[in-house]
């Protein structure tokens, strides 16, 4: 079994405020099994390698083989993609955000929700859920974090899905750009899920495409689609048939490329104590939400 990576985290707190953060994101290099490999086989590796997210992942990985290859572009099924971007916001909102702000998480709820989501009415009981269970428990979270941003800030406008300009970025430099992304605050980013919770619900009710993009051909082929994280990207370089290169950038890849943008969420922050400070270095790895386990070390400077 291939582990998903690891992400350290490490920060001093001297003054009153948090210093000399570091993060240091570990990724296996799984893409390099794909090298030598057909595009049919890697099709199949992919979902086994990728269980976060599986279904986009799958997507864009189908995506773009397929244009490397110059074939027809792969069916998508929507309405799963929508569901598993509601999977993994309504895990973050109901049980993960709750503990992180001194809330109880509502476990019950989202396992009924969880076991019932592919009984083919998925919208109307998420509808329900969020009348009965999350509106409340969303408010509570936000009267926690709205002291903790120096405004009460909408959430930047998402990047927008650009094949085209990553594609050329590949070819002529034989690298990916890393596009560093951030958050414009906790609370915001706490505010984000509910949105893109809303959305989904929306989309399902009314058959919305859900969002891919692609460009390639020619033994050239990228695919982005969005998750509940952010952008995923999968590049790949056929020839003669075979994986001569591939590429997948996930938004985890993005945000922990270096400690600016964990960084950014905590730079305007004072802190009594070591404990205070541990509490919101937690909510600000969870606003980014890497997509492998992490380990958290503080320390008083």
């Amino acid at each position: 079994m291939i582990s998903a990576g690891l992400l350290r985290v490490r920060a001093k707190l001297g003054a009153g405020s948090l210093e000399a953060i570091e993060v240091d994101l570990q990724r296996p290099a799984v893409t390099k099994l794909f090298h030598g490999r057909s595009p049919e086989v890697v099709v199949k590796l992919v979902p086994s390698l990728y269980t976060i997210c599986a279904q986009a992942q799958t997507v864009a990985a189908c995506t773009a083989l397929a244009l490397a290859a110059d074939e027809p572009l792969p069916a998508v099924d929507d309405a799963s993609l929508w569901i598993e971007t509601l999977h993994e916001n309504l895990w973050r909102l109901l049980l993960d955000w709750p503990p992180a702000l001194g809330l109880p998480p509502a476990q019950a709820e989202f396992i009924t929700w969880r076991t019932t989501r592919l009984g083919g009415n998925c919208a109307e009981q998420t509808r329900r859920l969020l009348d009965d269970t999350l509106y409340e428990l969303a408010e509570k979270g936000l009267e926690k974090l709205v002291d903790r941003d120096s405004q009460v800030d909408a959430a930047r406008a998402a990047p927008g899905l650009a094949p085209e300009d990553w594609l050329g970025a590949w070819r002529d430099t034989g690298e990916p750009p890393m596009v560093r992304l951030a958050k414009p605050s906790l609370r915001a980013a706490y505010q984000a899920r509910i949105d893109d919770v809303e959305r989904s619900v929306a989309a399902l009710l009314t058959g919305a495409r859900f969002p891919l993009a692609s460009a390639g051909g020619g033994g050239w082929g990228v695919a982005q689609t969005h998750t509940a994280r952010g952008i995923l990207t999968h590049a790949v370089h056929l020839d003669a048939g075979k994986v001569v290169s591939y590429r997948v950038r996930a938004p985890t890849d993005a945000f922990f490329s270096d400690a600016a943008t964990l960084s950014s969420l905590l730079e305007t922050r004072r802190f009594g104590s070591l404990e205070e400070a541990r509490q919101v270095l937690v909510q600000a790895i969870l606003a980014l939400d890497p997509c492998v386990p992490y380990e958290l070390e503080l320390s008083d400077a």
